[in-house]
């Protein structure tokens, strides 16, 4: 027997109802991504072919503020520490591994050892750069107070052109090291204690039960805390502002510092140079942004 046409109607009112309604919830999000942050990246790199103040007339140079970056040391100096970055901001994940593992099981004080290793997340960048600049200070900074213990001379780590980079990366793990801990945290929450059980009616223990039951357990933690922390150190900008100001000599800056420096600082509203510098920057994300998903693609596909 046929349905009715009024059967059909709402049959087909209900199917469209269920596929429409996921769309009027993602509408308002989608939209203001559009709006703030796919329609910026389109300007920028529109803005990156022109010469402009900010205020004025532009003027189109096309490709001309590119090839001024191609022969400018200060955006090379900037690209080498942001690599710099990269590598070390990474050594946050196996540690923030470390300390979660170790909050993880049950002994006395545990809850003021999580409270403690959880504070440096909470507190603002600015107050970490204060912080650490007079952790620092060549002249009562106890940095300097313990070396002098073991007979060693001060020594100016945000003054020395050597050294300055790698003082404010470490600066930048303290908190990232509490950020990727919280993950694993949550991560450990959700291992499956019957796979533990059984790996250890197998025999394994400490170093096997770790890396072949517990951390492919922990993919996903992993892979949140790799996102994070490879985003955080490209667009790393406040310890930098806050610590150095890019100095000394420049040895300090990143890219979005440079970034800043030459478009909205005292060294020219640039906005046009500032913008080429930008799209690099996001070009060198969006490289680890694609081989991401493209991984998440491939987990997908092969559940």
């Amino acid at each position: 027997m046929s349905a009715t046409p009024a059967t059909a109607r709402r049959s087909w009112y209900k199917r469209n109802e269920i596929a429409v309604t996921p769309w009027l919830f993602l509408a308002p999000g989608v939209l203001f991504f559009l709006i703030y942050v796919i329609f910026p990246i389109f300007q920028s790199i529109n803005v990156s072919f022109y010469e402009w103040d900010g205020l004025g007339q532009a003027e189109y140079v096309g490709v001309r503020n590119y090839e001024e970056l191609y022969w400018d040391d200060a955006f090379y100096t900037s690209l080498r520490n942001n690599l710099i970055w990269l590598l070390l901001y990474l050594l946050a994940i196996p540690a923030g591994l470390m300390i979660a593992l170790f909050l993880n099981q049950t002994v006395a004080g545990i809850r003021l050892y999580k409270s403690l290793f959880f504070f440096p997340f909470v507190i603002s960048q600015v107050v970490v750069g204060l912080v650490f600049t007079w952790f620092y200070d060549p002249t009562f900074g106890l940095l300097n107070q313990f070396l002098g213990v073991f007979g060693i001379s001060p020594i100016n780590v945000l003054g020395d052109e050597r050294y300055v980079t790698y003082g404010i990366i470490a600066a930048g793990i303290w908190p990232q090291t509490a950020y990727c801990m919280i993950l694993y945290l949550t991560g450990l929450n959700a291992v499956d204690p019957e796979q533990i059980e059984a790996a250890r009616l197998d025999g394994a223990k400490g170093y096997r039960m770790l890396w072949h039951v517990i951390i492919p357990q922990l993919r996903p933690a992993t892979f949140i805390a790799f996102v994070v922390t490879i985003i955080g150190a490209l667009r790393s900008f406040d310890l930098i502002s806050i610590m150095t100001n890019g100095g000394p000599f420049g040895e300090s800056r990143v890219l979005s510092f440079y970034m800043f420096e030459v478009a909205l600082s005292e060294y020219g509203f640039r906005m046009g140079y500032g913008a080429a510098i930008a799209v690099v920057l996001f070009l060198i994300m969006l490289c680890f942004i694609i081989y991401f998903l493209w991984s998440m693609y491939q987990e997908e596909r092969g559940r």
